[in-house]
């Protein structure tokens, strides 16, 4: 079994500057970890490979410095890591960037599954995995909570749409976004980090990909555009209310319609 795992390096604060001109994060000088959610996806490829065998391949797409994430894969358990970077790539939207990782599995071998973190901490979109299935033509399931096993034609899963819970069968290949409910992502292991130290990390730019693709790349290749981009306003400003039940839900009705948060309802007669 063939398991892609599509990883990102996201800012590890959400204390991130803006470019006032192109709306994109400035990632420089802002220490970086591996997208919480991927290191899920990560540990479920990885108790597939244990279980039944194969190869777990990661991919990335960013600045040099995104190879340090590819190394923190090696060290829990993958096999081969692969490196999407050139500044032809920057400033991409989820269907630059699905349409952009999506160009870079079809190089590799031939894979059984692909599997995402559910969304990004920078982002929160959740629309680049299912997107990359898109691009590539293949079924997909999101908010998958728990991988049930694997058979000869595909993977059954648990997924979680909030409302309803299905058990689902899902033929290879396939792609799959996946939560926390998966387990507990592995601590990344000493041994790993010295006997994988000087594997090679393959890196493709812009030029290594489909030639016919290049204008879906990055910013200019991005169909939406990011207006604006601010931090959300922190207050630390708080009112404490006393009364019985019935005073305090009038009192929170009267503060809701004041901040415009719901519409003028009619106060209950007893």
């Amino acid at each position: 079994m063939h398991i892609v795992v599509c990883i990102k390096q996201v800012p590890e604060t959400r204390n991130v500057e803006v470019c006032p001109e192109t709306g994109v994060l400035l990632r420089d000088g802002v220490d970086s970890i591996m997208n919480p959610f991927d290191l899920y996806a990560l540990e479920a490829a990885l108790r597939l490979k244990e279980q039944y065998g194969g190869t777990v391949s990661v991919i990335s797409m960013g600045p040099p410095q995104a190879q340090t994430v590819i190394r923190e894969a090696y060290q829990m358990g993958a096999d081969r890591g692969y490196l999407l970077s050139d500044r032809a790539f920057a400033g991409a939207d989820t269907l630059a960037t699905s349409y952009t990782l999506a160009q870079g599995i079809e190089k590799l071998d031939a894979y059984d599954v692909i599997l995402c973190g559910l969304q990004t901490t920078d982002g929160d979109t959740a629309q680049v995995g299912p997107g990359i299935a898109e691009v590539l033509g293949i079924p997909h399931e999101s908010n998958v909570s728990r991988v049930l096993g694997a058979t000869a034609d595909g993977l059954q899963v648990i997924s979680d749409l909030g409302t309803m819970v299905y058990t689902k069968s899902i033929k290879f290949p396939c792609l799959v976004t996946l939560t926390k409910g998966v387990g507990e992502p592995r601590l990344l292991s000493f041994k790993l980090k010295q006997s994988t130290r000087d594997w090679p990390i393959t890196t493709w730019s812009a030029a290594d990909l489909d030639s016919a693709a290049q204008d879906f790349f990055g910013l200019s290749g991005s169909p939406t555009q990011v207006e604006r981009i601010f931090p959300p306003t922190v207050s630390d400003s708080f009112e404490t209310w006393e009364g019985s039940g019935l005073e305090l839900s009038h009192k929170l009705v009267q503060k809701l319609q004041e901040l415009r948060l719901v519409e003028g309802v009619e106060r209950a007669q007893n």
